[in-house]
């Protein structure tokens, strides 16, 4: 059966109603022809088959539509939709801004034994009472003056800020860098994750992007199978053929369709505006399928075993990759707090300028001042409960964690299992609503052919009607219903199909 099947029919009720719709009338048993009082009916029938085609291109049938102000539109693809996605979203450009930060992390924990670097000057001026070295208070007046690496250099003692400074904890030192490379590795995995999650939104949205506009164009062909039923009804009714109840009907059903229509049109907008906001496209133009029609889309086979495809996701899933680093992070942290009482604290200075100084106010004697200092100590926090409150505080985040790990293994778990549950039976379901419709276009085909043979109402065809368009839009849910599922499918493993922009 060809995808788009238009036939002009004449409906033969009889030889009455025949005369009218061939435009001809029975006047006091005399026929008349071309007369102003003559209606001419025809019925232009449009057949989908389950993998029809839209009956024109959806924007002509928007532009021509009288019913449809034009818009502005931009056709769009998946793969355009998906590679916009990944490349312009700003939830994936604020996941790679974290990634950023933990490397910067990263980086400043391998620095952290390197030194500072210190200059400055200081002046220190004393009047007064001071105590000299021997305990003596003694009555002066004096004053220094410091420059050069370091700042604050008064008296015997090192400079208060030395020139070039490494202050660290040793544990620090090791456990730092390691716990930074955990954080960094979780965001990237994390990042991967958001990638993924837009991609099947992405990939969602377009797909309700293509079904609305597949149900505007079968909305719009039952709209017009509606009004020629309304026609013809109105024209049997004229001429002593049919029933008022009977046109009412048609009426009622051409309105019925009418507002379908209109329904299916605002979703159109509303599915292009929600997928303008992932691809950040401009929201005042409306988005349309370039694809003609809506057509399942195989991504994944679910005839491998259950285990076998768990086993993938488990492999493949950045989120479970961010939660190991996680745990992995948590493990670090512990054992940092475990090795703190055991290791030191160590300073390491070195401050080298030009000091002068004198009595009262005479800055003289100038000459060169170097000082070195090394410090290691060792530390343990409140007489030892802090260290035990702090390493109850470490291994309860790793309880944290790992029930954050298993708890993720379990969604991935009933991700691919339900994922694979629906892929199989909207299969099936495609398989019964395009025999639905077949059945439907074979039914209609009879009720019209009965009807033009004059052995039937047209009434007779709303029931036919009424199925036809039922069975259609049931046939483009069941594919739209199917490509999610192979897209929440293809999710559920990690995307093994990769989409990249580079």
């Amino acid at each position: 059966m060809d995808a788009h099947r238009e036939t002009e029919q004449s409906i033969t009720p009889s030889s009455k109603s025949l005369a009218v719709l061939h435009g001809t009338e029975y006047r006091d048993g005399a026929t008349t022809s071309g007369s102003q009082d003559v209606v001419t009916a025809s019925a232009s029938v449009i057949i989908a088959a389950p993998d029809y085609k839209v009956s024109q291109d959806y924007a002509e049938s928007l532009t021509d539509a009288q019913h449809v102000t034009p818009v502005a539109e931009q056709p769009i693809d998946l793969t355009t939709a998906l590679l916009l996605t990944t490349g312009q979203n700003p939830q994936v450009a604020f996941a790679k801004a974290r990634i950023e930060e933990s490397l910067a992390q990263l980086d400043k924990a391998n620095a952290l034994k390197l030194p500072t670097i210190r200059a400055g000057v200081n002046y220190n001026k004393h009047e007064g009472r001071i105590q000299d070295v021997a305990g003596t208070v003694i009555e002066t007046s004096r004053g220094s003056y410091f420059s050069g690496l370091g700042a604050n250099a008064v008296g015997a003692g090192s400079p208060a800020i030395p020139g070039l400074v490494s202050q660290f904890h040793v544990s620090d030192a090791i456990f730092l860098p390691r716990i930074a490379q955990r954080t960094a590795c979780a965001r990237q995995a994390g990042a991967l994750a958001v990638s993924n999650d837009l991609l099947m939104a992405t990939a969602v949205a377009y797909t309700e992007l293509l079904r609305s506009a597949q149900e505007v164009a079968v909305n719009e062909a039952i709209v017009q199978r509606a009004e020629q039923l309304e026609k013809t009804t109105a024209e049997f009714e004229r001429v002593g053929e049919g029933l008022a109840s009977d046109h009412d009907r048609a009426l009622t059903e051409l309105a019925l369709r009418k507002s379908a229509r209109l329904r299916s049109e605002e979703s159109l907008d509303v599915a292009s505006a929600r997928l303008a906001e992932l691809v950040r496209w401009d929201a005042s133009q409306r988005l349309v399928p370039v694809e003609p029609q809506l057509i399942p889309i195989e991504l994944v086979m679910e005839t491998g075993e259950p285990r076998e495809m768990i086993a993938l996701a488990l492999s493949n899933r950045p989120e479970l990759a961010e939660a190991r680093h996680l745990v992995g992070e948590a493990v670090e942290r512990l054992k940092r707090e475990q090795k703190a009482p055991l290791v030191p604290s160590v300073l390491l200075s070195a401050s080298y300028g030009g000091l002068g100084g004198g009595l009262g106010g005479n800055l003289t004697n100038f000459g060169d001042r170097f000082d070195a200092d090394a410090v290691a100590y060792w530390e343990v926090r409140q007489l030892g409960v802090g260290e035990r409150v702090v390493q109850r505080e470490a291994r309860s985040k790793i309880t944290q964690a790992r029930m954050r790990e298993i708890a993720m293994m379990d969604l991935i778990a009933r991700e691919v299992h339900e994922s694979r549950a629906q892929v199989t039976s909207r299969r099936k379901q495609i398989a019964m609503s395009r025999d639905a419709v077949e059945a439907a276009e074979d039914s209609f085909a009879r009720n019209w052919d009965r009807i033009r043979n004059g052995q039937g109402l047209p009434i007779e065809a709303l029931q036919a009607i009424q199925a036809l368009g039922n069975a259609q839009s049931e046939y483009i849910r069941a594919v739209s219903d199917f490509n999610v599922a192979q897209f929440t499918l293809q999710h559920s493993l990690g995307w093994p199909i990769r989409i990249t922009s580079e």
